[in-house]
């Protein structure tokens, strides 16, 4: 059974790798995924014809691969400036060191001689103290990346698409998590029962090539989030500096409502912080803060409370025969799932919990 998730592992990865490698208008995160499977089939690989010459797979240095592989993957969708360089490759250089020396040292994935004195000791608690290193630290940076880049959509759209919001992400960064925390308990079990040294490793690589489904499955459907700008970051603005007075504050504030208000721009599903920048002529940082510190909402949900309410209003008039989804529509959402959620998340209620409750009351 072991074998066999190795080899479907190997094939599903390398076949992952091409499909990305292959994919039409080909971005700096698409070389990254493609990448970062294809080592991963190398890793499944040498586990396979570990197991054909020695019967034992040598030390697997997997997290030290998927580690930096991940960070890299989310810097590449969460910053529009990114670039990969050389520097960048650093990352990976301790899964090369320590996968090097695994086979050197014939260090076989074995933990109930973990303990054990011999030449190879420092290696075994070198390699495990780097692998907790490297969990920690680059999945506390990749989470900070996600959850600040789910924050700046917010600040810069009132539409968020499945292909910016990168749930996705999010369930893998809780799975891996788990994953890890899981192996670990498995790990230290390991020590003193040798007989479940080969659940461990049914465990892990399976783990692993649900792992790669995943990548593969949402890394194929996953577009570039942000286009390149030199528009100065709004995450770098410190409003406590801020350049603006409390009166040049209230003329951004009285221009943006004005502008929303006047022009109903909030029915345009499109509308974003570059197109309200444009329209009257302020830069986005400065709007960002305006909303942020004097009407104290994000871009995403001061569009959509003026959305909520245009829906309410119609949904109040007894003479409008459309649909609920196509009221929503008309009032700016760009879909029905988006719609449902933002209305109930504002109101407390969905739009049907809404329009009958308001009915009830006029009966």
């Amino acid at each position: 059974m072991f074998s066999t998730i190795i080899w479907v592992g190997f094939s599903q990865s390398l076949f992952a790798a091409i499909i990305i490698a292959a994919k039409r208008k080909q971005q700096i995160q698409d070389r990254i995924l493609s990448a970062w499977l294809f080592l991963l089939s190398i890793e499944f690989l040498t586990c396979a014809l570990d197991l054909l010459i020695w019967e034992i797979p040598i030390l697997s240095s997997s997290f030290l691969l998927f580690n930096p592989a991940f960070f890299l993957y989310v810097k590449s969708l969460t910053r529009s400036n990114f670039k990969l360089n050389a520097i960048q490759l650093l990352h990976l250089s301790p899964f090369i060191i320590f996968e090097g020396t695994a086979y050197i040292l014939e260090q076989k994935y074995t933990l109930q001689h973990f303990f054990e004195t011999d030449s190879s000791q420092w290696f075994r608690f070198l390699f495990s103290i780097a692998s907790v290193a490297s969990w920690i630290v680059y999945n506390y940076l990749s989470s900070k990346m996600v959850f600040r880049h789910r924050n700046k959509l917010e600040n810069e759209f009132s539409t968020i698409k499945n292909s910016n919001n990168l749930k996705w992400l999010i369930f893998l960064i809780v799975f891996y998590n788990l994953y890890c925390g899981f192996s670990l308990i498995m790990g230290i079990i390991s020590v003193s029962v040798p007989e479940a040294g080969l659940t461990q490793y049914i465990y892990n690589y399976s783990a692993l090539l649900l792992l790669i489904y995943v990548l593969g499955f949402y890394g194929l459907r996953q577009e570039r989030i942000f286009e390149n700008s030199s528009e100065k970051s709004t995450e770098k603005i410190k409003y406590s500096k801020s350049v603006l007075s409390k009166t040049r504050k209230q003329e951004i504030k009285d221009l943006i409502i004005n502008h929303i208000e006047v022009s109903k721009a909030y029915l345009n599903s499109d509308i974003n912080m570059n197109f309200l920048s444009n329209s009257i002529d302020i830069p986005k940082h400065q709007i960002t803060e305006v909303l942020n510190t004097e009407i104290g909402k994000n871009f995403f949900t001061f569009i959509n409370e003026y959305r909520v309410d245009a829906v309410k209003n119609l949904l109040d008039n007894p003479n409008i025969n459309y649909s609920i989804e196509g009221i929503g529509y008309d009032c700016g959402f760009s879909s029905k799932s988006s719609f449902f959620t933002v209305f109930k998340s504002i109101s407390g209620m969905t739009p049907t919990e809404y329009r009958n409750r308001n009915r009830k009351s006029t009966d």
